[in-house]
């Protein structure tokens, strides 16, 4: 067999060159939200969907093989219309090794604010922020941080300048997390383009704490994971003792297809409605676009098209990674090593998804091919 790691690699690569012209114009530009908005209603055609679809067997081996050709892969798991079909574990991995989600988490987070919305704990989207946060608001502080919204922090639309990237480690080693996500400047209206700062989760953390009147850590346990049956160990807290928004959250790769299931039938586990279907919905709705790789981006979950079906995922450094595809009854996890991640290693796991697993999936019955398919 020629090698997996290779084909994955080129393959994707026709991909890559799509995105890359179609978001060419965009990369490095001060968009407006008009423009963003226009953008992503031309992108939401209608999707093909499948009547019915099996797995096949010999097409799962393949998947399989092409896997273990990946050195940095932990863990591979995939369900079909609820029913686990493949789950592997590699170089090392087993089933009971938790995976740090790192930005990943930032779904898990956005579940929680689904919840409390649910709750009557927060407005909802539109409710603005700044209130909860007025002792760590400087004199003379940018009139602009009292018109972001929950949404905005949501959708990465907050106008603040990145914690994120080369600003994390200065960030982090702040005496007030907080304090520093909201001294930060300006870079645009909020609202406007998307700026990805895991300091905008951190905040939705330290809204959630005040709000909730207890820590971020244990509204996670009752709301979400005591329902779901899964365990989810403490994570980092910053100075104040607020647990860190958006990053470094751990569950064992069952723990995120469990998850990912639950997004998958509308917010529901065994019979239980843990999130509202409506968040379900509003988290997979694209808010805005990616500057650097083109890809949508809802509340805490990104949205990118694959072989003409809508795929919304989870995504975490390094290659963690919940993929959700709700026309083809999927939900697929894939866990790494950290270590040495890079947009090479990303596209070899995205070809793992679009060029073997969804070719494990055979149709059974016709297709219905609405417009724009792709």
């Amino acid at each position: 067999m020629r090698s997996s790691r290779g084909f994955l690699s080129r393959s994707w690569i026709v991909s890559v060159v799509a995105v890359a012209v179609a978001c060419a114009g965009d990369a490095g530009s001060h968009q407006t939200q008009t423009r963003q908005s226009a953008e992503i209603a031309n992108s939401e055609a209608p999707l093909r969907r499948v009547t019915r679809l099996v797995v096949d067997s010999a097409a799962l081996e393949g998947v399989r093989e092409a896997a273990t050709e990946l050195p940095r892969l932990h863990s591979l798991l995939v369900a079909h219309r609820g029913e686990v079909v493949a789950e592997w574990y590699f170089n090392g991995a087993d089933a009971g090794e938790p995976a740090n989600l790192k930005s990943a988490s930032k779904s898990v987070l956005s579940a929680l604010i689904g919840i409390a919305i649910a709750e009557g704990i927060l407005e909802g989207v539109d409710q603005t922020v700044a209130p909860f946060f007025r002792p760590k608001l400087a004199d003379g502080a940018d009139p602009r941080l009292q018109r972001i919204t929950v949404g905005h922090l949501l959708s990465m639309r907050a106008g603040l300048e990145s914690t994120s990237f080369g600003n994390y480690g200065r960030w982090v080693t702040s005496s007030d997390w907080v304090r520093h996500v909201l001294s930060r400047r300006f870079v645009d209206e909020p609202g406007g383009r998307m700026i990805y700062s895991t300091g905008s989760t951190h905040l939705l953390s330290a809204l959630l704490t005040r709000a909730a009147d207890t820590d971020t850590w244990s509204y996670a346990r009752a709301r979400l994971a005591e329902p779901l049956g899964i365990r989810l160990p403490r994570w980092t807290r910053d100075p104040q003792g607020i647990y860190l928004g958006g990053n470094n959250m751990e569950l064992t790769p069952r723990a995120m297809l469990r998850f990912g299931e639950l997004y998958r039938n509308g917010g529901r586990h065994e019979g239980r409605q843990v999130v509202p279907e409506s968040w379900v919905r509003a988290s997979w709705t694209p808010q805005t676009i990616s500057p650097w790789n083109g890809y949508r981006y809802g509340y805490g979950w990104w949205i990118r098209r694959v072989r003409g079906h809508s795929v919304n995922f989870a995504w975490g450094y390094g290659g963690q990674f919940i993929f959700v595809v709700p026309a083809l009854e999927l939900t697929v996890v894939m866990t790494s090593n950290p270590r040495g991640g890079g947009r090479g290693y990303r596209r070899d796991l995205y070809a793992l998804l679009s060029n073997y697993i969804f070719s494990a999936l055979r149709p059974i019955g016709s297709e219905v091919a609405e417009a724009g398919a792709g």
